[in-house]
């Protein structure tokens, strides 16, 4: 957030002042970001209930009420969420006459794996440098 007060944000927008406009900013750009990238994705999976959907969609189809039935929020709220997990490419719509069944798109998780794998690949090759420095202190050999 440090980075958007200061004016380093992602967009020409004004500059957040407080703390409670940087989080609406960051809301605001979050909204904005390519259908179907990384950031979505990753901030579709942020939310336990959008996470609670896509568990509901691995097992089969649904209608949307269905998926809506066993949250404690409107169906407007689930709808909201859905939409999301569909700008993030995690889930399809199909419209069936007045019925919209959802399922579940696995292969919008693609870049986020690849991303999650590189990242944990680099890491482990750190820590393992890490790991053999260390080995050679303790050994006094440095």
């Amino acid at each position: 957030i440090r980075e958007f007060m200061d004016g380093q944000g992602l967009s020409d927008a004004p500059r957040p002042t407080e703390l409670a406009s940087a989080t609406a900013y960051l809301q605001t750009e979050a909204m904005n970001l390519k259908e179907g990238s990384l950031d979505q994705t990753f901030i579709a999976l942020a939310d336990p209930i959008r996470r609670a959907i896509l568990a509901r969609l691995n097992l089969g189809k649904a209608r949307v009420t269905e998926i809506a039935e066993p949250f404690p929020i409107s169906l407007n709220s689930v709808s909201k969420h859905i939409r999301l997990l569909e700008r993030a490419a995690l889930v399809k719509r199909e419209k069936i006459g007045r019925e919209h069944i959802l399922s579940l798109n696995p292969s919008g998780l693609d870049e986020a794996s690849a991303w999650i794998e590189e990242t944990k690949s680099l890491w482990l090759a750190r820590f393992d440098t890490l790991n053999a420095l260390l080995l050679k202190r303790k050994r006094g050999e440095l």
